[in-house]
């Protein structure tokens, strides 16, 4: 017996066996779902509602009001018969603006397109897979030479082929006839694995133009692909999704520990597989191309992710000594993994460099072009991670911080990820009349329903410098009409129904204090005065819709000019385009995670000590920030006498 779930306004069905829970039914009809907390019942984010039909549930933390009306946590709701489910729009993960560009640009520049990396030109082409069209000369009585060696002997005149070439029995094996049956005019595959030219495909005739790749970056909350056409050395189309390992928690050691569970590696190995391949799939039928094109994959992604794809066991990450399985991980057929393309095609991962800084930072840093500068720059990261570089050619120093989902709209009670409608920026102007004094900007310019990360920080910024809330955090209790007290306590409403609580402002804090003592402690590590850097680089979908001063504001990042600031937006997935289209690229990728300090914060008691200190806005010592200061006196705000 089973029961057919039925959820909508998607219109999909999935029949599952009783006792299923609706989040792991949504998995399975393809719904996604929001949930932070792996099922836990704590985050509230899974909130559905049952339209039809009997269901067992415990969802202890919602309201009276929200159970009467039929709402239920869809984590710890089990169907009992057929039912039909409606998804919010709080809840569903979709219509997502999910950052696919590789982008690097100035705050000042932020009205004008944004321009491409170009450090990927300074790499020599040389791709991950290169297709090869070759007329052999056929064998005689004086030319006797063995097939295979014949081949070879051609492929090295192009000088496209390392000194070591090899290639499988099973191409061996058709060598013959298929030599003679195209006249001797074929097309080979040349896939490099580690200093060694493999032929790992021959094609009767000329195919030389049909031959695609695709780079992968698999963020802990999204999952970006490019298809590259290796031979014009171009991105043909960007796709995007978001992780569906979400529905095993938000953060990586939620998924961690998901794996080290009965049978959990196994499936959440299959679901970032599938949610890959799909992105493939999604590239094949839009560009019209044939699966058996792309020969090769590059992905980059946290030490964590990267485990989880090539179904790695990541128990150690999270347990002392903090060990992970590898950092550099060998080419290998990207069918090992699961992953779906030309049967013999390879796959490639950026080699990460500890356990907490990944691949995706390793590209990151690679296109940024950091790792040639003469001068010290900075590289910031921020996500649920918040990873720091800081250096140049000379030297590179990493450290990671736990932020948690504040940036990305998590921990938030109307917070949500960059999507259509989520309010970014946000602006108090006193002097206009009440009711009209608040100013926001969605993305879209859609209906408002929600707070992202960028959002989150605008309207704190405002809400202190307007002498709403203090240095702690606290509301300031008769300072504004739109300050209510409900039953959750004080909350601040920017519209009618979207509010920000004093638990969304302390989460805020936490999230900017670890990133602000991360970067603080690495420059005095290193023995680097903040003011000696001539280049903060911000990396993340974040950082496009991130108001630099207002950031400052909050004491997130330390206050230097802000046209020092710039945005590389995905980093990783650019690192990722570099690396498939030249392997120098990709050792240059090697030699940046090879080359990279890791300073573990985890137990250092200076980052402790700095982190305590940095749970003020902007910050316990406002001498660090003498403009905000200044704004503070200009507005006769004084939280600090």
């Amino acid at each position: 017996m089973s029961c057919k779930i039925k959820f909508l306004p998607h219109n999909k069905e999935v029949s599952v066996s009783p006792g299923t829970d609706l989040l792991s039914a949504s998995t399975m009809a393809g719904v996604q779902i929001y949930n932070s907390c792996g099922g836990d019942g704590i985050c509230g984010r899974c909130k559905v509602k049952i339209l039809k039909g009997e269901v067992t549930t415990d969802s202890a933390i919602l309201s009276e009001k929200e159970k009467k009306d039929g709402f239920v946590l869809a984590c710890r709701t089990i169907c009992k018969v057929d039912i039909d489910v409606f998804v919010p729009e709080e809840s569903r993960v979709e219509k997502a603006q999910i950052l696919t560009m590789g982008e690097i640009y100035t705050p000042a520049e932020r009205a004008a397109p944004p321009v491409e990396v170009f450090e990927e030109k300074i790499f020599e082409y040389s791709p991950l897979s290169a297709k090869l069209y070759l007329e052999v000369p056929r064998p005689s009585i004086e030319n006797a030479v063995a097939d295979l060696e014949r081949i070879f002997r051609e492929i090295r005149k192009s000088k496209t082929a390392s000194p070591v070439m090899q290639m499988g029995l099973a191409n061996i094996k058709k060598l013959p006839s298929l030599l003679r049956t195209s006249d001797f005019k074929i097309t080979v595959t040349l896939g490099n694995r580690n200093e060694t030219t493999e032929v790992v495909l021959v094609e009767p005739g000329n195919t030389a133009d049909k031959n695609f790749g695709v780079a992968v970056d698999i963020g802990t909350t999204t999952v970006v692909s490019y298809l590259v056409d290796l031979k014009a050395q171009k991105v043909v189309s960007a796709k995007a999704m978001y992780n569906p390992q979400v529905s095993f928690g938000e953060d990586v050691i939620t998924r961690i520990i998901y794996a080290g569970d009965s049978s959990g590696l196994d499936r959440i190995h299959h679901v970032i597989v599938d949610a890959v391949n799909d992105l493939i799939v999604s590239h094949v039928i839009s560009d019209k191309i044939s699966l058996n094109d792309i020969n090769c994959v590059t992905a980059a992604g946290n030490t964590t992710m990267i485990h989880l794809l090539l179904k790695v066991d990541p128990t150690h990450i999270r347990r002392s000594p903090y060990v992970p399985a590898a950092n550099a991980f060998p080419v290998i057929r990207a069918a090992e993994a699961g992953i779906k393309i030309n049967p013999r095609g390879l796959l490639a991962t950026i080699p990460n460099v500890a356990c907490y800084v990944g691949g995706d930072i390793t590209a990151g840093v690679l296109a940024s072009g950091m790792s040639n500068f003469s001068h010290l720059a900075l590289f910031i990261d921020l996500g649920t991670n918040g990873e720091v570089v800081l250096g140049n050619k000379d030297f590179l120093a990493c450290c990671s911080t736990s932020a948690g989902p504040c940036f990305e709209g998590g921990g938030i009670k109307h917070g949500i990820r960059a999507q259509a409608g989520a309010i970014e920026k946000f602006r108090i102007n006193p002097e206009l009349d009440s009711g009209s004094e608040l100013r926001i900007e969605t993305i879209g310019n859609e209906k408002p329903i929600g707070i992202c990360g960028a959002g989150i920080i605008s309207i704190v910024a405002e809400l202190f410098t307007n002498g709403i809330i203090d240095k702690s955090g606290d509301f300031i209790k008769g300072s504004s009409k739109h300050l209510k007290k409900t039953e959750e306590g004080y909350e601040f409403f920017i519209t009618d129904n979207i509010s920000v609580t004093q638990a969304d402002i302390k989460n805020l804090i936490h999230s900017k204090g670890a990133i602000f003592s991360g970067i603080e402690v690495l420059t005095k590590k290193i023995g680097i005065d903040i003011h000696q850097l001539s280049k903060v680089i911000i990396a993340g979908g974040l950082g496009n819709a991130l108001d630099i001063e207002k950031s400052i504001v909050i004491g997130l990042f330390p206050e230097i000019p802000t046209e020092k600031f710039s945005f590389i937006g995905n980093g990783s997935i650019t690192g990722c385009k570099m690396c498939l289209l030249s392997q120098s690229a990709m050792r240059r990728a090697n030699e940046i995670a090879q080359k990279m300090t890791y300073i573990d914060l985890s137990a250092d008691p200076e980052f402790m000590n700095n982190y305590t200190a940095s749970l003020f806005l902007p910050h316990t010592n406002l001498e660090l920030f003498p403009s905000v200061k200044k704004q503070l006196k200009m507005k006769n705000v004084d939280y600090y006498s």
